[in-house]
């Protein structure tokens, strides 16, 4: 009770600038973790103010609102209710642990003259508020105010956006949050950095039928949410009428709803180092509950992937391309090294407009049946707005053609109508027990725990990046596991086969190379997180390096257990996961050469030797070298691993 007092008049004093007391009904609330190392001082009084604290560091503060929730909010008008719970999920498709418990207070603020109310938990890992709505009929949503103040010299990875209408595939700019330009704005997740080190991500959860928040920094020098507007009119962009179109009508409001409904959660995880952020499930444990009566059927694994290396098999006696012969090829491959599965990107069908027939080499039902002859299923690539007119007739055919999944791609946009379209694609796939992988997409928030068959998502700037660009550093992968990743799986594409330094490095659409060492891609299986995790060479590279394939198929793509043993963003990564008996470890490097002690204690015994890919001892020149060696654990169970510059290092333990 003394800490609590001594923290309450801490922030008291804290508040005097630049939050100060502003009348005398003002009232403060203090919530704090189970664990009481962080804390949120609620203020209630003209308006809605929080204050983040981790002991005797504040981190941030915050002022919320919304629409039709207009003050004052003092101790006469609304009524509080605090309570403990608890998180005890077993998520269908575990993509960081298969159990999931986590404590956390909360406070419950009812509003009635407005019939409002606001939750606000914190966890030991983060805090999370959610506005809820009593209403009756249909009714507009013009605004939902978030503005964010930091300390002096916090600093930010931000995901800067150059427009509403995105891929949402950013490089994370690392700068102070004082030096980003004002009217600059980023998608989410974003993250922040206490002068102390705290770090503090913002991303959403339970986002349905609402669109997506975005941050801007204002002329005030602090952030303020921002959201596009319900979408009245569009027309197809002249370049790719196909696929991309220019919003040239929005409404006055962000969203129009009926009845009573909650809203997403505002979730702001919190992590003393860097890589407890790895262990973060806040977007998942905050939304809503399974909604497939029997996820039984879900499958996740690994993907043999064609587009991004243009089909450019070799050694064989037909030429390859967009044929039945090609995708055999795929298949026989999956096979061979326990693939689950073969995607048929874009080109497969009679135009990217008719997703009902075939394009005229390609025989989707042959190739079906043939994939099924060697237990390798079949994932059919489709644009959102095609799929989106016709949804059941044509996923009525993938059925018949018995197809596995589907890759839904283009969406661009964060809207209502966007954001529904989502939970619509998911569910109507449930329906027909496909899966989905959704790409041209924004960041997971919280669909994948009511639909499971939704097994990853875009939202990165992935490997396909190679593919045009010189900018997809080691420093980037490195920093995705700390902002993109804690929102949830990311379909990066790793598997890169041709990989260099970058004074050796040259871009190439056809025959793509990755920035980094090859160990530095083979790592990615185990430190990125998804269920449905591609092999993004093509197959003749693959059985060419064939000790490297060999040891890529051996990883899962789901785990029951994570552990984060290092790492600080956009230096190094280092991590362990479970499947089984067996453990996964894993470590990635930026540009520095680094070397790393690991304690091994956490290990069982009867893991006594790892196998182990490590950068050779030339990578720093030739990115490719490697050296797989079984090393004994020491009895002293410590070991050093030596990361090249673009590094990496991957080991497995077997009982």
């Amino acid at each position: 009770m003394i800490q609590k007092l001594l923290l309450a008049c801490t922030v008291c004093m804290l508040l005097i600038q630049p939050m100060k007391a502003q009348d005398d009904d003002e009232t403060i609330f203090l919530l704090t973790s189970p664990n009481q190392r962080f804390a949120v001082n609620i203020l209630l009084g003209k308006d809605i103010r929080m204050v983040i604290e981790r002991q005797n560091e504040t981190l941030g503060f915050l002022r919320v609102g919304m629409d039709g929730l207009e003050g004052p909010f003092n101790g006469k008008k609304m009524k509080e209710v605090r309570s403990e719970g608890m998180d005890d999920l077993r998520p269908a498709v575990p993509h960081k642990r298969n159990h999931i418990q986590s404590a956390y207070n909360q406070q419950r603020f009812s509003f009635p003259k407005q019939k409002m109310h606001l939750t606000v938990r914190m966890y030991d890992d983060g805090l999370a508020y959610r506005f809820e709505a009593e209403r009756k009929g249909a009714w507009m949503i013009k605004k939902e105010q978030m503005d964010l103040k930091f300390p002096k010299n916090t600093r930010t990875f931000f995901p800067k956006e150059d427009t509403l209408t995105s891929h949402f595939e950013r490089y994370y700019v690392d700068e102070e949050t004082a030096k980003i330009p004002a009217g600059d704005f980023c998608s989410l997740p974003v993250l922040f950095q206490s002068p102390r080190g705290t770090s503090m991500l913002l991303t959403e959860a339970d986002l349905y039928d609402y669109p997506g928040l975005f941050l801007q920094k204002g002329n005030d020098g602090d952030f303020h949410s921002k959201f596009p507007h319900v979408v009245d009119e569009v027309i197809p962009l002249p370049e790719y009428p196909d696929r991309s179109q220019i919003i040239t009508k929005t409404a006055p409001f962000i969203a129009q709803t009926t009845g009573t409904r909650t809203f997403p959660w505002r979730i702001m995880a919190l992590a003393e180092r860097d890589h407890d952020l790895l262990n973060n499930t806040l977007v998942h444990q905050l939304s809503r509950p399974l909604a497939i009566e029997d996820p039984s059927w879900i499958r996740p694994g690994r993907v043999a992937w064609d587009w991004w290396n243009a089909n450019n098999i070799y050694g064989v006696d037909f030429e390859s391309g967009i044929n039945n012969q090609t995708y055999q090829y795929y298949i026989d491959f999956a096979a061979e090294y326990g693939l689950e599965y073969i995607i048929l990107d874009e080109g497969w069908s009679k135009s990217t407009t008719d997703l009902l027939r075939c394009k005229k080499d390609i025989d989707v039902a042959a190739l079906v049946k043939y994939g099924e002859e060697k237990g390798v299923g079949i994932i059919l690539w489709c644009l959102w707005n095609p799929l989106n007119q016709d949804m059941d007739r044509i996923l009525d055919q993938f059925v018949r053609w018995g197809v596995k999944g589907i890759k839904v791609d283009f969406m661009q946009r964060a809207d209502q109508e966007i954001v529904n379209f989502y939970e619509k694609a998911a569910r109507k796939a449930a329906e027909h027990q496909l899966l989905v992988d959704f790409h041209g997409a924004y960041k997971p928030s919280g669909l994948r725990r009511a639909y499971p068959n939704v097994l990853s998502y875009e939202g990165v700037n992935g490997l396909e990046q190679c593919k045009w660009s010189d900018k997809l550093t080691a420093t980037h992968n490195v920093t995705l596991p700390f902002t993109r990743m804690v929102a949830g799986p990311m379909d990066y594409t790793p598997g890169a086969m041709d990989n260099a330094q970058p004074d050796n490095y040259a871009i190439r659409f056809e025959r793509p190379m990755s920035l980094g060492t090859r160990c530095h891609q083979m790592a990615m299986y185990v430190v990125y997180e998804s269920p449905l995790q591609m092999l993004a060479d093509n197959p003749s590279q693959y059985r060419r390096e064939k000790e490297c394939t060999e040891y890529i198929a051996q990883i899962p793509s789901v785990w029951d257990e994570t552990l984060p043993l290092g790492g600080k963003v956009g230096q190094y990564v280092v991590i362990a996961r479970r499947k089984g008996d067996r453990w996964y470890l894993a470590a990635m490097n930026n540009e520095e050469a680094r070397t790393v002690e690991l304690n091994l204690s956490f290990l069982p015994e009867e893991i006594q030797e790892l196998d182990i890919m490590q950068d050779g001892p030339n990578a720093a020149r030739v990115a490719v070298d490697y050296l797989h060696q079984q090393v004994s654990i020491p009895e002293n169970q410590m070991i050093k691993i030596q990361l090249a510059p673009g590094g990496g290092w991957v080991a497995v333990g077997k009982p």
